[in-house]
């Protein structure tokens, strides 16, 4: 894996991990490819291209601010 790819991979998961806490997800992990990441978002798992699962956790945590 390429160090920028595995730079963004480490984001995704630390924007996961922080969607998980605030339960705006219920679940995360790596895809069964090496450029997907998957997110379970209402029950549903959903695998989704790096740059995808970065853009979709940043609008689940912009659009559920923590109060």
């Amino acid at each position: 894996m390429s160090t920028n790819k595995a730079v963004l991979r480490d984001e995704i998961r630390r924007l996961a991990d922080e969607a998980f806490h605030r339960k705006l997800i219920s679940g995360f992990g790596d895809g069964p490819d090496n450029s997907e990441f998957q997110i379970v978002i209402e029950g549903k798992p959903r695998h989704l291209p790096l740059d995808e699962a970065r853009v979709t956790l940043n609008k689940i945590l912009r659009t559920n601010p923590v109060t």
